[in-house]
């Protein structure tokens, strides 16, 4: 007889996903970010267009802590799909695309990520 409190298959309380599976999960977020960051994007366009009450409503909005936070989010979202998708045509071209190579080219699309993200924040900034 079989005991039914164990897990039929190992769930992820035991198995550990590896570095390649997360940065696949985290590119389908970031895409949906993008898509919920691009109506952000219009609004604060179509506040510029509307006039200057309207578009210092939304620079005030967008200035505060939570919108610089989100702004902050869209950029992030945006050069890690974008690193990620150079990851993805370069498999296309099957370059990479071994395993240990995965793993070489997922750290170093985070790092170009995090470069990226703190590159274009201290030009904004500046």
């Amino acid at each position: 007889m079989t005991s039914r409190n164990r897990p039929l298959s190992p769930f992820l309380q035991i198995y550990r996903l590896p570095l390649v599976a997360w940065v696949s999960i985290t590119h389908r977020i970031t895409g949906i970010g993008l898509a919920i960051g691009l109506f952000v994007l219009a609004w604060w366009l179509g506040a510029a267009a509307a006039g200057p009450d309207s578009f210092a409503f939304a620079q005030g909005v967008l200035g505060s802590f939570i919108g610089r936070l989100v702004v902050f989010g869209f950029t992030v979202s945006l050069f890690y799909h974008l690193v990620n998708g150079v990851r993805h045509l370069l498999w296309d071209i099957d370059v990479g695309f071994s395993v240990p190579e995965a793993q070489v080219s997922a750290k170093v699309m985070l790092a170009a990520t995090a470069a990226l993200t703190v590159l274009s924040w201290i030009v904004a900034l500046a």
